[in-house]
C-alpha cells in the first residue's frame, strides 16, 4: 500500500516576486492541531519562507485541535469564508478522520491551494530497559497481544492509524485489536512516549527527529519505500509489507478563487530556501496545484475510504 501520502487576483496585488512589494499584505493560517505535530510545523515552514522572502507582509497562526482536524475545519469555514487571506491546512490525516468521524464537511469544501510535501512515518520506542530494543521485540509483542501494546498516535484513520491497522493485519491479527492511544496533536504524542505511558508511538519522521537525534526516543522502523536514516530499517525490511506515506497541503477559504494563494504557493516553491526546509524537515517535495492536484485529492479519498473499509476503520 502506498500512501500519497485568496485573494482575488485584482490589480497589484500579483506583483512578481522579484519586485519589493510583497505579493500578499498579510496571511492567516488556520492550523486544526495543536503545536508541535506535523501540520503546525508545515504551517511554520511556509511562515518561515514567505516571511524571509517577502513575499508576505505579515503572518498569522491559528490553531484548533480535535478528532484529526474534523473539530478545526467547520470553524475554518464558519469563520474564515470569503476571507481572502486564509490558509487551511490539511493532508491525508483529515482525509482519512473525515471518513472515520462520518464528518459532513470534508476537504471538498474548500478550494484547494497546494500539495506541498510528503513525509514517511517513524515507529519509535522510549530509551531505556524494558521498552522495545528494536522493531522485531514489538512486532513480537503485537502478534502475542496487540492489545497489551499501546502505541500512541493520531486517531480517526489518520496515517498513524492506518500504519498500525496495517502492521497489525500483516502480523495475521485482526486490525481492530490494535490498541491506538490517540491524541489530538503530535506535541501530547510525543509526550506520551517519552515519558514512557505508551509503549510505543507512530508519527512523522519530521516530528520525532530531534528527539531521536538527542537520544530520547529509540527509533525502530519507518513506514517509507527507502530508508531515512542508514540506521533505522523500514517496516519491508523488518518482513511487514507496509509503505505508508503522509501528503500535506494548504487549502483557500470557502467562497474565494484560489489563484492568489496559488500564486503565493508557487512564488514559495521556487525559492531556494523552501528547498533547503525540506532538506532539513526530511520532506519530500509533493508540490501540486491546480486541477492535478483537485483530480489526486479524489483519487486520495476513493483510495482511503477502500484501505479503512477493509481494516475495518471505517
Amino acid at each position: 500500500m502506498r500512501r500519497r501520502g485568496l485573494l482575488l487576483a485584482t490589480g497589484g496585488l500579483l506583483a512578481a516576486p522579484a519586485l519589493a512589494q510583497p505579493m500578499l499584505p498579510q496571511l492567516s493560517i488556520f492550523v486544526p492541531a495543536n503545536p508541535g505535530g506535523g501540520w503546525d510545523g508545515l504551517a511554520r515552514g511556509i511562515e518561515q519562507v514567505v516571511r524571509g522572502e517577502g513575499l508576505v507582509g505579515r503572518v498569522g497562526l491559528e490553531h484548533v485541535a480535535g478528532a484529526a482536524g474534523t473539530v478545526g475545519l467547520p470553524r475554518f469555514v464558519t469563520q474564515r469564508r470569503a476571507r481572502a487571506d486564509s490558509l487551511f491546512v490539511g493532508g491525508t490525516a483529515l482525509v482519512g478522520a473525515a471518513i472515520t468521524n462520518r464528518s459532513p464537511l470534508t476537504l471538498a469544501d474548500l478550494p484547494p491551494v497546494a500539495r506541498l510535501t510528503e513525509e514517511a512515518g517513524v515507529v519509535v520506542a522510549p530509551m531505556g530497559q524494558g521498552h522495545f530494543p528494536d522493531i522485531a521485540a514489538l512486532l513480537e509483542a503485537l502478534r502475542a497481544d496487540p492489545g497489551a501494546v499501546p502505541v500512541s498516535g493520531a486517531g480517526g484513520g489518520t496515517p498513524d492509524h492506518v500504519t498500525l491497522g496495517l502492521i497489525v493485519q500483516a502480523l495475521g491479527r485482526n486490525a481492530i485489536e490494535a490498541r491506538l492511544a490517540a491524541f489530538p496533536g503530535g506535541g501530547a504524542a510525543q509526550a506520551a512516549v517519552v515519558g514512557g505511558q505508551v509503549r510505543a508511538a507512530i508519527g512523522g519522521w519530521g516530528e520525532y527527529e530531534q528527539l531521536i537525534r538527542a537520544g530520547r526516543l529509540r527509533a525502530l522502523a519507518t513506514t517509507g519505500a527507502e530508508r531515512i536514516d542508514p540506521a533505522v530499517p523500514t517496516l519491508r525490511e523488518a518482513g511487514i509489507a507496509v509503505v505508508v506515506t503522509n501528503w500535506r497541503g494548504v487549502f483557500g477559504a470557502p467562497g474565494v478563487r484560489p489563484d492568489a494563494m496559488i500564486a503565493l504557493m508557487q512564488a514559495m516553491h521556487e525559492r531556494p530556501a523552501w528547498g533547503a526546509l525540506l532538506r532539513e524537515r526530511g520532506w519530500a517535495d509533493a508540490f501540486l496545484t491546480g486541477p492535478a492536484f483537485a483530480a489526486f485529492l479524489e483519487t486520495d479519498r476513493v483510495q482511503t475510504r477502500a484501505v479503512l473499509e477493509e481494516l475495518g476503520l471505517a
